[in-house]
């Protein structure tokens, strides 16, 4: 008889111990996101104490101060938001785990930033808004103030309901916005914003038909081959070294800027010279690594993964060199105004302004990235190394013809574009084989139209979704801004 009572006492002892370690898991999944914003907050704090120490000025500037911390805000706004474009598709294609894509992107976003970071950046955000137009110091400083913190809220609100946007657009917005709530519409310079829009259509259909294209060409040069081992060993080594090369020529323009200017036509040299060095390395290691694969798509998938991991971390280098100075112009702004008392069209960017910029990217892809990185990699369309490859090209051939032709396009349109490409052609590739297969197989005809639209290779409610704030990121930025400023403007000036 006590033996059964001391049994049930462990019983009854072992349930509510059971119902506790339940309650403790629970409120630790609850506080898992409160720690990510701690954390955050505590970056924001530090950049603002950074500001405080190393702005050079007549006196201690709180509006630099404040400027330093919706900086720091924005970056990690940028890091949570902008880096799944580059991470996402080889994420998606399992060329590599999220901690590996994390820590590959926050690395080389911040290289970017730091050694071939623009030193001079358009503090209206190429041309959008006149500065003469601007009446007087404190109107220009608080404009910049509402179009940084709207753009930081905007990304922030994107961010939230899963929708990858534009941080170069937002910003645009932004600084808009502020534009015409201090100096009305006539500030504007519409025919730039005209280019602008222009360009939300252009660049991610081109880069959706140029990451087609490229996967046309894949199909048909190697995977419909009979021998698909021996065809990639022929044709796998070209496209690395058509990555080479354009990676190459991208960074040529974009990252050699600190030390010597270089035209479109030199870089696309260069980039040719180490197109052909590349592909000459590669046709060894890709002859080596293909030796006993068997003749299946899934070993070609062997073949493209190390590629895809380099192409990602590339794109993450080019996007830290290029976007985060456009981010950080609004700021960089504010110190020169606060530091020299006027304001001008292009100004430099202290060094402190990048490291906030720098670090808060990386701050913000660490503790807020895997669920956009999530969104590109996987929930649009189902990505292989093949595809994830052919949307990286893509997203650097598509900026390089941008340079060229002198649009402004936003990377996230681009490689969100590419990867939507990559799933239309599959749709469109889909029905044309079943086309072909009805006169053999009759059956296949008979598949109703509700069952046909479920199997479709794009999901259309994430297509609506990013198309939805594609659409909206610069009114809606810009009306933030502009409610911002005139709330500021009440209040300070």
């Amino acid at each position: 008889m006590a033996d059964e009572e001391t049994d049930r006492h462990w019983h009854t002892l072992d349930r509510d111990l059971g119902r506790i370690s339940k309650v403790e898991y629970g409120t630790q999944m609850a506080a898992r996101p409160m720690v990510g914003i701690g954390i955050a907050l505590a970056f924001i704090i530090i950049a603002a104490l950074f500001a405080a120490i190393f702005f050079v000025g007549p006196s201690t500037s709180y509006v630099v101060i404040a400027a330093a911390a919706i900086g720091a805000y924005m970056a990690v706004n940028i890091g949570a938001n902008d880096v799944a474009n580059n991470m996402g598709p080889a994420v998606g294609a399992n060329a590599m785990t999220m901690g590996v894509a994390i820590a590959i992107a926050a690395i080389f976003e911040s290289a970017g930033a730091l050694l071939a970071g623009g030193d001079v950046v358009s503090t209206i955000s190429k041309g959008i808004i006149d500065p003469q137009s601007v009446a007087g110091h404190d109107v220009f400083i608080w404009a910049m103030m509402a179009a940084l913190l709207s753009s930081a809220i905007w990304v922030n609100m994107a961010t939230w309901v899963g929708a990858p946007v534009s941080t170069t657009h937002s910003v645009v917005g932004g600084v808009m916005g502020a534009g015409i709530a201090a100096a009305g519409f006539a500030a504007v310079n519409w025919p730039t914003m005209g280019t602008i829009a222009l360009s939300w259509v252009i660049s991610p259909v081109l880069g959706g038909v140029i990451a087609a294209l490229f996967l046309w060409f894949i199909k048909s040069t190697i995977i419909y081959q009979d021998d698909k081992i021996a065809a990639a060993r022929k044709w796998v080594p070209v496209l690395i070294g058509i990555m080479a090369g354009v990676f190459a020529t991208y960074l040529t323009m974009k990252g050699l800027k600190k030390i010597v200017s270089v035209d479109l036509g030199t870089a696309i040299l260069i980039g040719l010279a180490i197109a052909v060095v590349v592909y000459g390395i590669s046709r060894p290691l890709v002859r080596r690594q293909s030796e006993g694969l068997e003749n299946r798509n899934k070993s070609l998938k062997v073949l493209f993964s190390i590629p895809l991991v380099l192409s990602a971390a590339l794109l993450s280098f080019a996007h830290g060199a290029n976007d985060v100075a456009n981010a950080v112009g609004p700021l960089a702004a504010i110190v020169h105004a606060e530091q020299f008392g006027t304001f001008a069209g292009e100004v430099n960017i202290p060094l402190w302004v990048m490291v906030i910029g720098a670090f808060g990217i990386s701050f913000g892809l660490i503790l807020f990235g895997p669920k956009l990185i999530r969104m590109v990699g996987s929930q649009i369309t189902k990505l292989n190394p093949m595809r994830a490859y052919c949307v990286a090209l893509s997203a650097a051939i598509t900026v390089i013809m941008a340079s060229w032709l002198g649009l402004p396009v936003s990377s996230t349109h681009i490689a969100v574009g590419g990867v939507f490409g990559v799933g239309f052609f599959r749709e469109y590739h889909a029905e044309r084989q079943l086309r072909k297969s009805k006169a053999a197989r009759p059956a296949a005809s008979q598949i109703a139209p509700e069952e046909r639209r479920r199997r479709k290779l794009v999901r259309r409610s994430h297509f609506l979704t990013i198309i939805a704030a594609w659409v909206i990121t610069v009114p809606a930025a810009a009306i933030m801004s502009g409610v911002i400023f005139l709330a500021l403007h009440a209040m300070f000036v």
